[in-house]
């Protein structure tokens, strides 16, 4: 039985999301407070986190820093906040996804049932020893989940390794952010394909040498995005 891990302020919004969840079959958590929210979450063993951004003590922004510079594991981001900037925030600092209040529970669990699907299919996959794509450069270790640029290895996180580590084993094809989001997120309905966006942008910072003439994930404008090679 898979174990989230809800940190929320709002009462009743978190005991509606563990009853919808717990009908889903999960293990469920509440944290009101974000300092004793992100001690559970560092100390204790979830298969996901759910976190608002507005909390008293440490915010969500930070919660989510701390948990991603320390685990992998699924966070699904939830705020009053419509503004994209706090999206863009929340993704760059390593969440898997976004969801704007007031939202359907059903979506929330479906988010939740997709996130943790595929997560859980990257850690049991059985993936051939050195299974490695190497192109200017450019070093990815799907076995082991690690980037190398011209020898200096590179943090990932989940999301972004995913997607990088996808368009390098499919080169030249141009991808729509639409089909990019369907294939690393795992959802069609649902969700914001704003989230490719920022991810690329998070990745180009990472792995090119020049962001404005990327070498490696070039934009095809009013299509997509392909890897070069």
């Amino acid at each position: 039985m898979s174990k989230v891990l809800i940190i929320e302020d709002e009462v009743a919004i978190a005991d509606l999301e563990k009853d919808y969840l717990e009908l889903s079959g999960f293990e469920v958590e509440i944290e009101n407070d974000g300092n004793r929210g992100l001690a559970r979450a560092l100390s204790e063993e979830f298969d996901m986190y759910i976190l608002d951004l507005m909390l008293p003590g440490v915010d969500g922004f930070e919660i989510c820093k701390r948990i991603r510079e320390a685990k992998n594991t699924p966070i699904l981001m939830v705020s009053a906040k419509k503004d994209d900037i706090d999206k863009i925030r929340g993704l760059g600092l390593g969440a898997d996804d976004y969801i704007t209040k007031p939202f359907s529970p059903s979506e929330l669990v479906a988010r939740v049932k997709a996130h943790l699907s595929r997560y859980e299919r990257l850690i049991n996959s059985n993936v051939k020893d050195n299974d490695i794509i190497e192109i200017r450069g450019l070093k990815i270790d799907k076995t082991a989940r690690r980037v190398w640029v011209n020898e200096e290895e590179k943090q990932f996180t989940t999301k972004e390794f995913d997607l990088l580590a996808f368009l390098a084993q499919n080169p030249n094809r141009v991808f729509t952010k639409e089909e990019l989001f369907s294939e690393i997120w795992d959802l069609e309905s649902v969700g914001d394909i704003a989230t490719v966006t920022v991810h690329i942008k998070k990745i180009r910072e990472k792995i090119e040498f020049n962001t404005a003439k990327p070498q490696y994930i070039e934009t095809i404008w009013g299509v997509g995005y392909r890897f070069k090679v």
